[in-house]
């Protein structure tokens, strides 16, 4: 929960104080009373003693009174609403690594699999675009809102040497800041981008991610694969099978940097997961609603119940 207008919750800081003056007038007037009543004669001159009741309608109120002051504040909350507007660039890694298979059946396919799952649960509003990336990056699919077209282009990866991640992120970044206007304001953006390992050639990926978070577009990382990874490498007439670990910690820098966020998957069923979650997630924005009218009408609502209280029990408002 936020606050518009934060400082009037000071005035929360008065209510200990009426409490606090509210007991020593209690107790001043107990004072007076045995002043002028001895004590064995109380029992005759006040046979049915309020109890727990004197206190209750100024509870009432001082529960009221906090309420109210809360309300002033003008208290919001976050709501997840669907957007209306956005673009999305889904950015696979097709190096060589990505034919491991301890991603079923490989990583590669388990992450064609994910798009597919991605844009079967992503809003019809929102453009989604394809990119691949090795040793240089070729986008497959521009944004639109057509994802039949989007999910035709997951054909067309093809697998060879080489991890530009760098090069990734500032070809997805120029693709989406270079999508038409509305209004003169540019859709909200976002990338995607699966990978099973660090950089190694193009531009530094942090300083792609720095680009990224300048003009507002966040990167989700999904790092896929397990320690014990291993892909064939063909040299020549020989196949060399190669270790491929993963390297979640380049992956969760780059979505730090950029405001977004990272995953590690170890299996298919896990990436399909993360990417309906991604679809769900990037679909919506967070708008704040204020929530003063209900604070306030609960805050009435207690003063007129310590009203009642007050007039029922003793005859009078306060």
């Amino acid at each position: 929960m936020s606050f518009a207008s934060p400082l009037a919750l000071l005035g929360l800081l008065s209510i200990p104080l009426l409490l606090r003056w509210y007991a020593r007038q209690r107790r001043r007037r107990a004072r007076d009373a045995h002043a002028f009543v001895a004590p064995a004669m109380m029992p005759s001159v006040t046979p049915h003693r309020p109890r727990w009741r004197r206190d209750a309608p100024t509870l009432a109120f001082a529960l009221a009174l906090a309420v109210l002051i809360v309300a002033a504040a003008r208290p919001q909350r976050s709501v997840a609403v669907p957007l209306t507007e956005g673009a999305i660039m889904l950015a696979n890694d097709v190096s060589s690594s990505m034919t491991a298979t301890d991603v079923h059946p490989t990583r590669l396919e388990a992450a064609k699999r994910a798009d597919k799952r991605f844009l079967a649960s992503a809003p019809g509003a929102i453009e989604v675009g394809l990119l691949e990336f090795a040793r240089t990056p070729v986008v497959l699919q521009s944004p639109t809102t057509d994802h039949s077209l989007t999910r035709t282009a997951l054909a067309q990866f093809r697998t060879s040497g080489g991890t530009a991640i760098g090069d990734a992120i500032l070809t997805a970044v120029r693709v989406l800041t270079t999508l038409p206007t509305k209004d003169d304001k540019r859709p909200p953006g976002a990338i995607v981008l699966a990978s099973d390992g660090a950089s190694n050639v193009g531009s530094a990926p942090l300083a792609a991610a720095r680009q990224a978070a300048a003009q507002h577009i966040p990167i989700y990382t999904v790092a896929l694969g397990t320690p014990n990874g291993r892909y064939p490498d063909k040299r020549g007439s020989r196949t060399v099978i190669r270790p491929a670990p993963p390297d979640p910690q380049e992956l969760a820098r780059i979505a730090a940097v950029s405001h977004g966020r990272s995953l590690t998957v170890a299996t298919a069923a896990g990436l399909r997961d993360a990417y309906t979650h991604l679809a769900t997630r990037l679909g919506q924005k967070q708008v704040k609603h204020e929530i003063t009218a209900s604070l306030a009408g609960g805050g009435l609502a207690l003063m007129l119940l310590g009203s009642i209280l007050s007039l029922r029990w003793f005859g009078r408002m306060i």
